[in-house]
């Protein structure tokens, strides 16, 4: 075996980093595109109506995935672009159901389209962001243990493994 640890160099291990992240990026944007397109074959199905019960119908959930995916692709923008460097998670979430609420006034139809365009939009930042942006972070309000959060965590967590969770809660209401 060839020893090459011996003159591995602080720069090689921020190469083989780079290189890692890059692979990383594209395949959470993948992720994104998946579920997406989940998400654009389940949507036409789903049928405008407030739901009388204690869980979300259709357009609930709908509404609720065409908000938070418009609202966590922007912070991935601004947090990579540097234009973020606070984050207030726990305002958005405490506001969610007024929002939904909301957003339930619009047909199924526009909240798909305005959900997929946005999956499209940060399927493409992430796929061409500089690795270096992709590096930025935000410190969290409220001192959670997450915090500070970069471009990844904030595309992985409340958008793709959200996105996935609620295209899947979809799925099975509509069967």
């Amino acid at each position: 075996m060839k020893i090459e640890s011996a003159a591995y160099t602080k720069t090689d291990f921020e190469n083989f980093l780079n290189v890692e992240l890059d692979s990383e990026r594209n395949q959470l944007a993948d992720r994104l595109e998946r579920a997406s397109a989940r998400l654009a074959k389940v949507g036409p199905r789903i049928k405008a109506g407030r739901g009388e019960g204690q869980e979300w119908n259709g357009h609930e959930v709908l509404a609720h995935i065409a908000g938070f995916s418009k609202y966590y692709g922007v912070l991935v923008h601004k947090v990579a672009g540097g234009q973020l460097t606070d984050v207030d998670l726990m305002s958005s979430t405490n506001i969610r159901d007024e929002s939904i609420v909301q957003m339930s006034a619009m047909e199924p139809a526009d909240l798909l389209r305005m959900a997929l365009d946005a999956h499209a939009r940060t399927a493409k930042e992430l796929r061409t962001l500089d690795l270096a942006a992709f590096r930025n972070k935000a410190n969290v309000e409220g001192g959670v243990w997450f915090s500070p959060v970069g471009p990844d965590f904030l595309a992985r967590y409340p958008l793709v493994n959200h996105l996935e969770a609620h295209v899947e809660q979809l799925e099975k209401l509509l069967g």
